[in-house]
């Protein structure tokens, strides 16, 4: 019999949907299968740490994660009711939201850098020296493939033939590179992101602040300056680049009592939420949980957070 984690599971299935299926639950406690990403990314690793956390507070919920390629293909999970909850970049989630899939939000977790990087002895040092590279975008489904699309429209590299894209999951990507298959890769995640800091080679890191502006103007105020320290993938200086906050969404089936034990789990147990890939950068705090851009707040959230807030 095929389970909704088997649909899940399949990229094909997703694309086509699957019928709706309501939380199930485990003794007392609410099933929520939640949506994740690769293994080795910062969503698998906050997506295992919550579920971790959730059985040790004896919550009213137990969470499943389940591995995919990133934010497009969670959010058809979402919406297809093959998952209770996702995690996404915003700007996924935002344009789904404003074309008319229906979801809200637990809050704001964290947030992902878009990194593109090259070996160090490549000759590219600036985004348009890309033109005529083979470049990993992540793999199909994924939230890098969707930015980086838009972040090739604003550099001018967009038109057929500009770059050669691939797509590669983090660790084929990282692999690819350091063997010469690709020229460079894009991908959006915590830092440093194991995929990327243990390859054995330097890498250098492009500076991407230039787009910050385009991409807003085209796409919204959905992007922020970040800034990667010296070191992090051996790289000596500083390197900007662009920030994207992570939404975790909610189907429709998901309970009001579900809704704020995520919240309780998400305030009163931060600290053992916190991936190593954001060790030192960023941190959960009540405010920016709430800052969920155009996407509503389930109404089990907004009551958790009102009652955290006094």
């Amino acid at each position: 019999m095929i389970t909704r984690r088997d649909l899940l599971r399949s990229v094909a299935l997703l694309a086509v949907g699957g019928a709706a299926a309501g939380c199930t639950r485990t003794g007392e406690r609410e099933e929520l299968i939640l949506a994740a990403g690769e293994e080795g990314g910062f969503f698998w690793e906050f997506a295992e740490l919550t579920a971790a956390a959730a059985d040790r507070a004896g919550l009213p919920i137990a969470i499943v994660p389940e591995r995919t390629p990133g934010s497009v293909t969670n959010l058809a999970a979402l919406t297809a009711g093959n998952a209770e909850l996702a995690l996404t970049l915003t700007d996924v989630a935002v344009r789904a939201h404003d074309e008319g899939a229906r979801f809200t939000a637990i809050g704001r977790v964290y947030e992902n850098y878009m990194q593109l990087a090259v070996r160090a002895n490549s000759p590219i040092r600036k985004i348009a020296q890309l033109r005529g590279a083979r470049i990993s975008l992540g793999a199909p489904g994924s939230g890098a493939e969707f930015t980086g699309e838009r972040i090739l429209a604003v550099a001018g590299l967009a038109e057929p033939g500009a770059v050669t894209r691939v797509h590669l999951s983090m660790a084929d990507a990282g692999r690819a590179l350091v063997d010469g298959e690709i020229d460079a890769v894009l991908w959006a995640g915590g830092v440093p992101t194991p995929s990327f800091a243990n390859l054995g080679v330097p890498l250098r890191l492009i500076d991407l602040s230039v787009l910050l502006e385009p991409l807003r103007a085209r796409f919204g105020p959905r992007y922020e300056p970040v800034l990667i320290q010296p070191g992090t993938y051996g790289q000596p200086d500083a390197v900007a680049t662009i920030g994207l906050g992570n939404l975790l969404l909610a189907g429709a089936s998901v309970s009001n009592e579900a809704a704020a034990a995520l919240v309780d789990l998400l305030v009163d147990h931060a600290s053992e939420l916190v991936p190593a890939q954001a060790t030192g950068s960023q941190f959960l705090d009540r405010q920016s949980l709430i800052v969920t851009a155009d996407v509503p707040l389930h109404p089990g959230a907004v009551a958790a957070y009102r009652r955290h807030h006094g």
